[in-house]
This record gives C-alpha cells, sequence and structure tokens, in this order.
C-alpha cells in the first residue's frame, strides 16, 4: 500500500494508504497534478530560465548534508544562549549560509539561504530556540531560513550527528542484544512535527528496550528507541483527545513516560493489541 515521492532535490518520501485503491487513485491524481505544474512552468519559463535557480535545482541535498557531517570540513557544532537557555550541538543560520558559500563557490548569498531553506523544508535540519522558531512560523517557504546570528538551527533528530556514529553503535550493540519478546506494527506520533507514521516495534528484555524501525527502510537499525528501566506506561481513554496529542486519533491509544521525562504516544490497531502491548511493557519496566 505504499507509493514513493521524489521532490525536485532528489529526496524519497514514502507514503502508505489505507487500501490498493486509494493508493492507486492518490498515485494518479498527484501525477496528473505534477504534470500540470510541469506543462505550465515549461511554458512560463521556456525563454527565461533562470541560471541561479537551474543550479540549484541541479544540488543533491543528501550530498550537501553529508559534506556538512564531514569532520574536517564540515560545519561546526557548538553551544549558544537564547533568552537564558543553553543549547547544544546546534549553529547560527548565518553560519549555516557562509559554509555554504565557501563550499558551494557558485552560489550567490541568496542562493545559499534559498538551498538552506530547502534542507530545512525537507527535514534534514531543524529549528532550535525560539527565534528560528518563529521565522519558520511567520516567514515564505522561501525566506524561511534566516541569515541571522541569532537564529538557531541543528541536524534532524531522525539523522546521526556528525561525529557520534561510533558511539551510537557501540550502544546500540548493547541495546539490541536482549531477547525479543513482541514485535508489531503501531503508529508512533513524531515529537516535533506531531504527525502519525507506521513503526516496526520490538521489545526486548535484558536488558529492557524498546525500538522502533521504519518499515520503508530495509535498515536494521532502529530509527529510535529507549531503555524501560523507570517507565510509565498507561492506556488512555479513547473519548476526548490527550494534552499533547494531535492529528488523526483513531483510538487505542496508549502513552509512555521514559526515566528522563519523554512523552511517546502510541495507536494499536485493536483494544486487544493495545492491552498486550501494555501487559508485555509493564512487565519489563
Amino acid at each position: 500500500l505504499v507509493f514513493k515521492l521524489q521532490t525536485k532535490h532528489g529526496v524519497d518520501h514514502f507514503l502508505e494508504a489505507c487500501s490498493r485503491e486509494e493508493r492507486d487513485e492518490w498515485a494518479a491524481d498527484i501525477r496528473a497534478t505534477v504534470n500540470k505544474l510541469q506543462a505550465t512552468d515549461n511554458g512560463k519559463l521556456m525563454n527565461q530560465k533562470d541560471p541561479a535557480e537551474s543550479r540549484l535545482h541541479n544540488i543533491n541535498l543528501s550530498k550537501v548534508l553529508d559534506s556538512m557531517y564531514d569532520v574536517h570540513s564540515g560545519i561546526k557544532l557548538s553551544n549558544h544562549v537564547e533568552q537564558g537557555s543553553n543549547y547544544s550541538n546546534c549553529f547560527s543560520g548565518s553560519a549555516v549560509v557562509d559554509w555554504l558559500v565557501f563550499m558551494q563557490l557558485t552560489l550567490t548569498r541568496v542562493e545559499a539561504v534559498t538551498l538552506a531553506s530547502a534542507l530545512l523544508e525537507e527535514g534534514f535540519l531543524r529549528t532550535v530556540g525560539l527565534r528560528s522558531v518563529e521565522g519558520l512560523r511567520t516567514a515564505g517557504l522561501s525566506e524561511q531560513f534566516m541569515d541571522d546570528s541569532t537564529a538557531l538551527y541543528g541536524f534532524s533528530d531522525s539523522l546521526k550527528k556528525r561525529g557520534s556514529v561510533k558511539a551510537e553503535r557501540s550502544l546500540s550493540a548493547v541495546e539490541l542484544s536482549g531477547k525479543v519478546i513482541k514485535r508489531g506494527y503501531l503508529l508512533k506520533q513524531g515529537h516535533r512535527r506531531k504527525n502519525w507514521k507506521v513503526r516496526l516495534f520490538v521489545l526486548r528484555s535484558e536488558p529492557a528496550f524498546l525500538h522502533y524501525y521504519d518499515p520503508t527502510k530495509d535498515d536494521i537499525t532502529p530509527v529510535g528507541g529507549f531503555s524501560l528501566r523507570g517507565c510509565l506506561i498507561s492506556s488512555l481513554d479513547d473519548n476526548g483527545v490527550p494534552s499533547g496529542v494531535k492529528g488523526n486519533i483513531q483510538g487505542n491509544l496508549f502513552k509512555i513516560i521514559t526515566k528522563s521525562d519523554t512523552r511517546y504516544f502510541i495507536q494499536a490497531p485493536t483494544h486487544q493489541e493495545k492491552m498486550e502491548w501494555i501487559d508485555a511493557i509493564r512487565e519489563q519496566t
């Protein structure tokens, strides 16, 4: 039931429909809309194509991100203070633009801001602190990335941080060494965008961890997970929307609060499966 969209920057997005009919209808409607937009754009720009825009369209965002991660020539992560709050492992908007201008020698500063905005739109970067969050909320899509030394950004939470891959692998080896107790597909609410995504959850014991995987990727590495030591798990009433929950709530909702006070909202396909997951996780906590 999954279909794929690829953006003009070469980023893949995987979407899942509720049925084969809906999948085919969505794919057909989106394809027709894309073809109509392309025909319109080609007619308007046939004799007035912008060379700068062409250069930006030919830049692969994934390769730009890899360069940003580079230990020697990548962007430098540092600590910043904004309105009395401390933020670690982040960088300013002007630092990103400076780096892009330096690394992509043919880009102007305006083009570098546009490229930085594309990285933010595609989810490669995230806003950090109040100023960049407010800028993202109020600015237009073409101006949402501010060339400002006080606007802070960082790498997306779903991406591995530069320089920390080795540490993450050694930690995962311990986390993934436990015995698999239960596994299955559940809906999980994202922490930043509050959208719901299908994830393959795997419950392990000794040590007790709950990991979740992206089912659209052929990857044995979980996209997230946490220790169950000190966690609290509770069933949520289907009547009304609990605080902190957004989007389409189909029911069978439960919540996990970790020892560090991080809250996970999860939906099961049925009431029985919800109670089975709650009982299995509670035994490990």
